[in-house]
């Protein structure tokens, strides 16, 4: 049996168990929810592949639920009238932690007739994050520099460019650990290749051109990390020389590919500022794991080491797929900022009570001046007043983490982490 790999996600759901009386974990295939569900389920029902399922919901559905809790309902949205049985159970039997329900797409709302509130807790699941996977150490813990900033005493993270673009062609699923970077490509490329044949016409029983939808996945690779409108995937498409895509199909797509939680969009953050510049409200749009870009244009490490502007944003995507995972832990959000005036800054990390870090990524050590300005820029822009900063923070791919004597720290990728 293959060594199962201890989630961050693992503390977060043994909470959720102790307050609620179901836990839904949502996330893309493979990033390995069954398997942190596993590790503490006490019966299991695959909604997926057991063939009694479908004659049961007809004739006694009840009984599906029946066994040692917590229960697992593995791809329950297979069945979504499982939901309201489940909501009807928890109340029924007034006690917590008795389901755990997993899933890697979000049925129709309309299949849903009640929402679950005060019985189901949401929690959210990725793909594995450097500090899961080992390659990062946690020297720089994510809850202390969203609460107190403190110097960084000094400590080398060197790391070859070339191991890093090894790290994002692989990406961190699971099943994918100890796996090289040829194989892994290839293993991506089906994953990029069932999205399009088979899950985008599966989540909602509506059919979609298989062509279409690898058009408007190699379309959102490119400009990946990018505050992107619906209108530049149709001209990018469009530009790339494929067949037109319009607006409403581009729009239906991009709403089945976030229901099977492929991409995921990261908000901008809007808040006092002192300059009259209007915030942009457009999301920017990543994949699940960095590694679906990569395989979505088929690119492999060398063909990412000629082009390092582009791996730039991955790397940035990758980031930020990281500071999630970690932010979730404090119930904190992971968005980003950018004005009119053409200032950003690549994420802000805002805890419940208000408090915020920000971050800029740079795949380099030589763009860590620009970005130490380019964040300075945005705090003189806020209302400090009104909007406590803990930290402002350059996130790189190798070099030292460090405090500058600005007060702006550097942190490594290989450095970051959650306690």
């Amino acid at each position: 049996m293959k060594h199962y790999i201890r989630r961050i996600v693992d503390d977060e759901l043994d909470s959720a168990l102790s307050y609620a009386g179901a836990v839904v974990m949502r996330g893309p295939k493979a990033c390995g929810k069954t398997q942190t569900a596993l590790q503490r389920a006490k019966s299991v029902l695959r909604v997926d592949t057991d063939q009694n399922v479908a004659n049961l919901m007809a004739v006694d559905p009840g009984v599906l639920l029946t066994g040692e809790t917590p229960r697992l309902l593995d791809e329950w949205q297979v069945q979504p009238r499982l939901w309201d049985y489940v909501r009807h159970a928890v109340d029924e039997r007034n006690g917590k932690g008795q389901f755990i329900l997993t899933g890697s797409s979000t049925p129709d709302e309309s299949s849903l007739t009640h929402s679950g509130a005060g019985r189901f807790v949401v929690l959210p699941m990725r793909t594995l994050s450097w500090q899961e996977l080992g390659y990062s150490d946690g020297y720089v813990n994510l809850d202390s520099i969203l609460t107190v900033n403190g110097k960084i005493d000094a400590k080398e993270y060197r790391l070859p460019v070339q191991e890093i673009i090894r790290r994002m062609v692989i990406g961190g699923w699971p099943e994918l650990v100890g796996v090289d970077e040829a194989g892994a490509r290839r293993i991506n490329a089906g994953y990029v290749r069932l999205l399009a044949e088979v899950d985008m016409s599966r989540v909602s029983d509506v059919r979609r051109d298989p062509g279409k939808v690898r058009q408007l996945v190699r379309s959102i690779a490119r400009n990946v990390s990018a505050i992107t409108e619906v209108t530049t995937f149709v001209k990018d498409i469009q530009t790339a020389g494929n067949e037109e895509l319009s607006r409403p199909t581009v729009t239906d797509y991009l709403d089945a590919l976030d229901r099977l939680m492929v991409i995921e969009d990261q908000p901008a953050w809007n808040t006092h500022i002192r300059s009259s510049a209007a915030l942009r409200k457009t999301p920017k749009r990543h994949f699940a794991d960095v590694s679906l870009a990569v395989a979505a244009l088929g690119l492999d490490g060398t063909a990412l080491l000629n082009n390092l502007n582009y791996t730039g944003f991955l790397f940035e995507s990758l980031a930020i797929h990281d500071l999630r995972v970690y932010a979730q832990t404090l119930d904190a959000e992971v968005r980003y900022y950018r004005d009119s005036s053409g200032l950003e800054v690549d994420a802000i990390v805002q805890k419940p009570n208000g408090d915020v870090a920000a971050f800029e990524v740079k795949l380099g050590e030589g763009y860590v001046d620009e970005a130490a300005r380019n964040l300075l820029a945005f705090h003189d822009n806020l209302d400090t007043s009104r909007v406590k900063v803990t930290s402002l923070n350059v996130v790189t791919g190798s070099g030292y983490a460090y405090t500058r004597p600005d007060g702006i720290n550097v942190i490594p990728l290989g450095a970051l982490g959650v306690a």
